[in-house]
């Protein structure tokens, strides 16, 4: 089973990689984009079924080594 767990920086911490990205995506010849954020996208395959037990172990994960929770938060996903 594969969980996803998406990393993003809190939204009141400013995000200069997404700033880059914003402000080249014109110059680029895309338009309409009002804002970009950049984030990490983790798949972990997991040995065994994706129940509550082993989510927790991933929440854990994310926790202690996958954000930086002082300043991003994390959503974990199973996917089907």
């Amino acid at each position: 089973m594969k969980v996803i767990v998406d990393v993003m920086l809190k939204p009141e911490i400013l995000d200069p990689q997404g700033q880059a990205i914003a402000r080249a995506l014109p110059r680029l010849g895309f338009s309409g984009v009002s804002g970009v954020r950049q984030g990490k996208r983790f798949e972990i395959e997991l040995a065994g079924p994706a129940d509550e037990a082993a989510l927790a172990d991933v929440r854990k994960m994310a926790e202690t080594l996958l954000a930086n929770t002082v300043i991003e938060d994390y959503a974990v996903r199973v996917e089907e």
